[in-house]
């Protein structure tokens, strides 16, 4: 339960921002002949993503009752996770598809960077792995908030901290709009770079 529930959350992200990140590029021949909302094409890329991530939720969900795990009231709050990570994919997504317009080699940069933040996010190993002085900076993961929201969910059947909460909101919303912010400062000159 641990080691799936690690993987098919960073899996979803990967791959959100690995097929958002094409997403201008891929449809130049559309962008630059249609006035068309540009936030629209990693936007459905993200949210094909997130489907195949919600199938992806049904396997864990089931091998919860295999494995005896109990289902408790905070199973509800997993829409909110799901959101919450959706949000952050978004935002990273919305970065990495502006740079792959003007930079076309961030798709190498980016397949380094996921494999450096998969093996700084506890996923194959608990956190206590960690020195304990160094722990608080790998904390400030927010994949690692994310990741940790739902194994208190699902495997320890408690609802996450405030403190988690609010860590997991400030990751999301302000990644989201870091990304926005970004995408809207450069999507005029898409066209002159496709």
């Amino acid at each position: 339960m641990y080691l799936i529930s690690g993987i098919i959350v960073f899996s979803f992200f990967t791959e959100c921002v690995t097929l958002g990140m094409d997403a201008i590029v891929m449809n130049a021949s559309l962008i630059t002949k249609v006035a068309i909302p540009k936030l629209i094409f990693p936007f459905s890329r993200a949210l094909s993503s997130l489907i195949n991530f919600l199938i992806s939720l049904l396997p864990l969900l089931l091998l919860m009752l295999l494995t005896g795990v109990r289902v408790s009231p905070a199973l509800l709050l997993l829409p909110l996770m799901i959101a919450l990570l959706f949000l952050f994919a978004l935002g990273v997504t919305l970065v990495m598809a502006t740079l792959n317009v003007f930079f076309r080699d961030t798709r190498f940069l980016w397949s380094v960077i996921s494999l450096l933040w998969t093996y700084a996010t506890p996923i194959f190993y608990p956190d206590t792995i960690w020195p304990e002085g160094l722990r608080g900076i790998f904390h400030l993961n927010p994949m690692y908030q994310l990741i940790d929201f739902l194994r208190q969910i699902v495997i320890a059947g408690i609802p996450p901290t405030p403190e988690r909460l609010l860590a997991c909101a400030a990751g999301a919303f302000g990644m989201l709009m870091i990304g926005l912010v970004i995408f809207r400062r450069y999507e005029e000159k898409f066209v002159f770079h496709l």
